[in-house]
């Protein structure tokens, strides 16, 4: 099919050319002397000795291809033959080749031939966080069987976070860089860890249902740039997780249905620059969650029917400069919300149809420069400090409650 190809361009090229030449012009010859007859058998040598080239040029393609295959299979072979291997040694009851095993399935991912063998390997090292843990807390007294147990297997899951971490780290087009993978951590019982530092700049990340029990999990400078992690109903109870420095800049982070009943979330400094962040329908009975100084000028932080009855939502010395920061519909029956100098020079701060107790929220030495702030339909008395932080009379962009 090529070879006919070939043929027809050539003698199209060859037709086009001899009307623009003017070839049918030529002065005809009756006799064909022996210039002629040389021209035209070197011009037959030159059109067979092309399309050899051209077929030899073919089949030397197709078997550069069925070579390339092959070596893909081999490839793929000796990579299944080291992911068997390497999945037993994770799964071994021995501390030490339990520990090699989560190593070698980390090599094997960078070492994949297609991105979704390395996704396999992946999936297997998040399936190996997600498997049935014992919290230390939950140990039998005076176990020291027990103990022991816990530590090793502690330290297996432990080194999966950071070789995690680790390779979300490097730069997108660094050819072991993780990012834009999957991680499926639902239902996973986190004791610690750090994943400080990494990048989700796509894919999914999902901790829908994982419990945070104890220890420090470091989301410190985390970058969201683009992937959807959900933290769909996950409980903090008694651990610190610390989100300081982060940064959220795209993509979705949800927070939904999330119980914060113990312990303390920080997003301390944190800068909020596009994308969305949802808590809604999160409750606050007896946790901490911190935004220090957090930096809000850009996309949209949603509190929508968030339930404080114990424990505090702190935002003191929090800057809204642009974006929009929603708590509508919420319920504050206990517990604070404190906007503690908190500096308001624009966007939005929505509280519409929000319920609160007295001194539930909390403006004190707040300052307002711009920007819209609404307690429209609110519930409860004034919040302390609002009047004295936007002043009288009521700036253009604030709305209060009947009655305030």
């Amino acid at each position: 099919m090529v070879f006919i190809g070939a043929l027809l361009i050539a003698g199209f090229v060859l037709f086009t050319g001899w009307n623009l030449l003017g070839a049918r012009e030529l002065k005809q010859q009756h006799q064909i002397d022996s210039k002629t007859l040389f021209d035209l058998v070197k011009l037959s040598f030159g059109v067979v000795a092309g399309a050899g080239a051209l077929v030899a040029l073919v089949v030397a393609y197709r078997r550069q291809r069925v070579d390339e295959d092959a070596a893909l299979r081999d490839t793929t072979r000796l990579h299944n033959e080291r992911f068997t291997t390497a999945v037993s040694q994770l799964g071994d009851t021995s501390p030490t080749v339990r520990l090699g095993g989560v190593h070698a399935l980390s090599g094997l991912a960078d070492d994949a031939p297609s991105r979704e063998l390395r996704q396999t390997c992946i999936d297997v090292l998040c399936a190996f966080l997600r498997l049935p843990y014992t919290a230390e807390s939950d140990l039998p007294a005076g176990d020291s069987t027990a103990r022991h147990d816990y530590l090793a297997l502690r330290e297996a899951r432990h080194t999966v976070i950071r070789l995690i971490r680790d390779h979300l780290r490097l730069p997108q087009e660094n050819p072991q860089s993780w990012q834009g993978h999957d991680f499926d951590f639902t239902s996973t019982v986190f004791d610690g860890g750090d994943l400080s530092g990494a990048e989700f700049s796509g894919g999914t990340v999902t901790f829908a249902n994982a419990s945070f029990v104890s220890g420090t999990v470091h989301f410190s400078e985390t970058v969201f740039s683009g992937a959807h992690a959900d933290f769909q109903r996950t409980v903090f109870s008694d651990a610190t997780v610390m989100f300081t420095g982060a940064k959220f800049s795209g993509g979705i982070v949800n927070f939904y249905g999330a119980e914060f009943s113990g312990g303390v979330v920080e997003f301390n400094g944190t800068l909020f620059s596009g994308g969305m962040i949802l808590f809604i329908g999160s409750t606050v009975c007896g946790g901490t969650l911190r935004f220090h100084g957090a930096v809000f000028n850009g996309g949209s932080i949603h509190f929508t029917g968030i339930n404080v009855s114990d424990g505090s939502a702190n935002f003191r010395r929090v800057t809204l400069s642009g974006g929009r920061l929603d708590f509508t519909g919420s319920r504050l029956s206990g517990g604070t919300v404190i906007f503690r100098e908190a500096d308001l020079r624009g966007g939005s701060l929505d509280f519409t149809g929000s319920r609160f107790a007295d001194r539930a929220i909390s403006f004190h030495e707040a300052t307002y420069s711009g920007g819209t702030l609404n307690f429209r339909g609110g519930q409860g008395s004034l919040p302390a400090g609002l009047r004295e932080a936007v002043g009288s009379p009521l700036p253009a962009g604030v709305t209060f409650a009947d009655g305030w």
